[in-house]
C-alpha cells in the first residue's frame, strides 16, 4: 500500500468518527476550494444536499423513533436512505418523512426490515468505503471526487452524475474490494457530451 493510500485511509478513518452534523459547522467551507470546483453539482446543490441529509435524517429518525438505525445521503438532491428498522411500516414511514423534505427530487429506500446493524459490522462499513474512496482515488481513469460512497452491512452504494463508462470503471474498481459483498449504482447519468461541458477548461 503506498504512501497516498495510508495517508488517505488514516484521514477517513479519523472521520468517520466523527458526528454527521459536523460538516454543517464549517457551513459553505465545507464545500469550498477545489472541491467546489470539481463537483459536478452546483454550489447550490451542494448546500441543499447538506440540508436534505440534516433535516431528512431527523425526520426519519422521528418517524421510526428509537426503534431504528438509519442514515441518509443525498446526491444532487437525490436521498438515499440506509439502516434498518423492526417493521415494513417503520420502513415506509421513514421514507415518506424524507419524501417530505424541501428539495429532495426523489427517495432510494434500502432500508432492511431487520434488527439494527452491530457496531463491528458498522465500524467495517466504514473501514471499506475507505477503501472504496483510497481506490477510487488511486485510479487513473476516474475521477473520485465525482463519487459519494456509502456502505451499510457490506453493500456499497455509488452515488454521483458520472458517465456510463465512469460507472461501470467505478463499479468494477469497488467489487475488487475485500469485504464488499454486493455494489448498488444509485447515480444520474451523463452523456460525455454533457461530461466535457460541466469539466473546467
Amino acid at each position: 500500500m503506498n504512501f497516498r493510500r495510508s495517508t488517505l485511509l488514516a484521514l477517513l478513518a479519523a472521520s468517520a468518527t466523527l458526528t454527521a452534523c459536523a460538516p454543517l459547522l464549517v457551513g459553505s467551507a465545507a464545500v469550498s476550494g477545489a472541491m467546489l470546483f470539481t463537483d459536478r453539482r452546483t454550489s447550490g446543490a451542494q448546500l441543499e444536499d447538506q440540508s436534505i441529509e440534516i433535516k431528512g435524517l431527523a425526520r426519519a429518525k422521528s418517524a421510526a423513533g428509537d426503534r431504528g438505525h438509519l442514515n441518509v445521503t443525498s446526491y444532487n438532491r437525490v436521498a438515499l436512505i440506509t439502516g434498518e428498522v423492526p417493521t415494513d411500516a417503520d420502513r415506509a414511514a421513514v421514507e415518506q418523512a424524507l419524501t417530505a423534505v424541501d428539495n429532495v427530487r426523489s427517495v432510494v429506500n434500502e432500508v432492511g426490515v431487520m434488527p439494527n446493524s452491530a457496531l463491528t459490522t458498522r465500524s467495517n462499513d466504514s473501514l471499506i468505503t475507505g477503501k472504496v474512496k483510497a481506490t477510487l482515488v488511486d485510479a487513473k481513469d476516474v475521477q473520485a471526487n465525482a463519487f459519494k460512497v456509502v456502505t451499510e452491512r457490506g453493500t456499497v452504494y455509488l452515488l454521483g452524475r458520472v458517465t456510463e463508462r465512469e460507472a461501470s470503471r467505478a463499479v468494477e474498481l469497488t467489487r475488487t474490494i475485500a469485504g464488499v459483498q454486493k455494489v448498488v449504482r444509485v447515480f444520474e447519468t451523463l452523456t460525455e457530451d454533457e461530461l466535457k461541458a460541466l469539466t473546467p477548461k
